[in-house]
């Protein structure tokens, strides 16, 4: 148990608490009167002495918080010993509805709400707060016209010397027992708080987890032994940081979210030197309040044994990645939420299922899920299914030396495997289902050990639903898919895209050159179904081919219409008749009504529907007011 003190300014209050504690054994150490002005010097040496609680009254009270760390638990005058007080001062007074003032600190009272109508007085209450002095708010109270003044010895002091009589805010038993209570209830609670902790702090110092606890804001408070590996750095050196300075690989916004709901937690993947962590962000909730987090980082071990050289001494790393997540583009949310499904992803052994668009980021993602797993050690071997044939695809991916085999303890990524032969679809559903490796002549087997990536610009879903894809090997690849958005949907990548080609080709062939406003909107709007690719060869054939520094609505329209005519109507309405989103069949007809500045038979045409549907289409979302003829 702590050490309890009691800090009084008048004796009368010790003979109280003595009598206190002949009817109940509370546990108060020492008691002490002492001067208001001894206050702080009188606290230290009691904390100096061992006391972990000071009970003290109103000035007293107030300046061993200012001054010192201890806790100090208030004594408080009830309702009653105010009733009795007020009683006294009418006694004093002998008159009807008599002023009264009570001077001290608020926190030194009890509700007195209601004492005017039930004492037939005008009680008004002062309270110092601020930088004031009671001195100072007994001096105002005088001013205000009080009759009669209740306070502690300071305000009593400036009564008297004003000529204003007054009563020493005198107490009962009843308050300090209270008081001793509260410290009772405190101290337990510190020593429960205190045992906790010290369980807390071994299990964390021989957890074989990082742990870092953060505060509200996500600055870290402290780190164990184990995260001061992770890190290489001592608790020390990150005290006081946010967590996303220290870890730049996380999602600021992620964490932020989770700090600010406490809803859910924040997952990751986190590639640290050598090893790599799944790290996990816990909210502390207290009372629907976010109050902390809790940041682990957990290492993973690889499921593979991890070779260098196999036994004919060929470098294991030949084809090796170095895809970063850091390199792909992620500004928009939906490129987030894509990321982060593939870090956790990579996490795993088993086949990923990449799709999207042409020209998105399928080569690149690939080599980051592969960069950033259990596998990273291994080679990273890419197979364009699309270019092959079917009997080029059974001999390149599953012959004897071929894609299969060299990648055995890395991974394989299959590109365009929606092209896959049937032949080559059932060879692969022995791969991912029994490890076996079978020939390209059908016959020869072998067990090996690689894991799979598929791309795919077609849904996987789709095609096996068609009838145009196996089954078999649908469901046994398709558990972990991530779709790559293409950059319609990602306008902040968009934007970000072309500024980094404008500024990469402005370089390159030593110009200079800006886009006006309207070239910005054009660019924007634009459906680019080439996507990144497209981005890239369209701005640097628009840098070698302007003829002003200024580019600006009109050059951008004509370019876009000479490379690609046409082709953004197509990919727009490809969405809509598909039965895409609501948004994408607006965008189609907006995209189209733009490009044909109103004209509504033109667009119909590029959009390759009747006038009415486009009319009917037009009204739905909103865009009559687009039309010229």
């Amino acid at each position: 148990m702590g050490k309890i003190a009691l800090m009084v300014s008048r004796e009368e209050m010790i003979y109280q608490a003595h009598n206190i504690l002949q009817e109940k054994k509370y546990e108060i150490q020492e008691m002490k009167v002492v001067r208001t002005e001894d206050t702080v010097l009188e606290a230290r040496q009691m904390i100096a002495g061992g006391a972990t609680i000071i009970i003290a009254r109103g000035l007293q009270a107030s300046l061993i918080k200012q001054y010192t760390d201890i806790p100090v638990v208030e004594i408080v005058i009830t309702a009653q010993e105010m009733g009795l007080l007020v009683t006294r001062a009418k006694q004093i007074l002998r008159k009807p509805r008599p002023r009264i003032a009570v001077v001290g600190f608020k926190n030194m009272f009890s509700d007195m709400t209601y004492f005017d109508a039930l004492y037939d007085i005008e009680l008004r209450a002062w309270y110092a707060s601020g930088g004031q002095s009671l001195h100072e708010v007994a001096s105002a109270a005088v001013a205000d016209g009080a009759e009669l003044i209740i306070g502690g010895d300071t305000a009593v002091e400036a009564a008297s010397a004003a000529g204003v009589p007054s009563l020493f805010l005198s107490t009962t038993e009843d308050s300090i027992r209270t008081a001793f209570s509260v410290a009772e209830r405190m101290d337990f609670a510190m020593e429960t708080e205190k045992r906790n902790a010290a369980q807390m702090e071994t299990l964390l110092d021989y957890s074989t987890n990082g742990v870092m606890r953060l505060d509200g804001e996500g600055k870290i408070l402290s780190s164990n032994p184990m995260m001061e590996q992770v890190t290489g750095k001592e608790e020390r050196e990150v005290a006081g940081k946010l967590l996303w300075e220290v870890f730049p690989e996380t999602e600021e916004e992620g964490l932020k979210r989770a700090l600010d709901t406490g809803e859910e937690n924040y997952s990751c993947f986190l590639r640290i030197g050598n090893g790599a962590f799944l790290a996990d962000l816990a909210p502390i909730v207290v009372e629907n309040r976010v109050e902390g987090a809790v940041f682990t980082c957990t290492r993973i071990k690889p499921v593979r044994r991890e070779r260098e050289r196999g036994g004919n001494g060929r470098d294991r790393r030949e084809g090796a990645a170095a895809g970063d997540f850091r390199d792909l583009l992620q500004e928009s949310a939906v490129m987030q939420e894509c990321l982060r499904k593939a870090k956790l992803y990579s996490l795993s052994d088993s086949p990923v299922v990449l799709e999207g668009e042409c020209g998105t980021e399928k080569l690149l993602l690939a080599s980051c899920i592969h960069s950033n797993g259990v596998v990273s050690a291994g080679p990273f071997l890419r197979v364009d299914c699309g270019s092959l044939g079917e009997e080029e695809q059974l001999s390149l991916i599953f012959g004897e030396n071929g894609a299969a085999a060299r990648a055995e303890g890395g991974t394989l990524f299959l590109e365009g495997a929606d092209r896959l032969g049937p032949a080559a679809q059932d060879s692969l559903c022995q791969l991912v289902g029994q490890h076996i490796l079978r020939g390209g002549d059908g016959f020869r087997e072998s067990r090996t050990d690689v894991r799979l990536i598929l791309s795919s610009e077609e849904s996987l879903a789709g095609l096996a639903r068609e009838g145009r894809f196996s089954r078999e090997l649908f469901f046994a690849v398709g558990g972990l898919s991530v779709r790559i958005p293409p950059l319609r949907e990602r306008p902040e990548d968009l934007k970000e895209k072309i500024s980094i080609c404008l500024k990469a080709m402005c370089g390159k062939y030593s110009r200079y050159h800006v886009l006006t406003a309207g070239a910005w909107k054009v660019l924007s709007a634009y459906s680019w179904p080439g996507n990144l690719t497209q981005v890239e060869n369209f701005m640097e054939r628009l840098i070698l081919t302007a003829g002003k520094r200024s580019i600006d609505e009109a050059m951008v329209r004509e370019l876009l219409a000479e490379l690609y005519p046409q082709m953004d109507g197509e990919v727009r309405l490809g969405d809509a008749v598909k039965g895409g989103r609501p948004d994408r069949q607006k965008l189609a007809v907006e995209m189209a009504l733009e490009t044909y500045r109103g004209n509504r038979e033109q667009a119909a045409e590029a959009l390759g529907i009747s006038k009415a549907t486009l009319w009917r289409w037009m009204k739905k979302y909103g865009l009559e007011q687009k039309i010229s003829k």
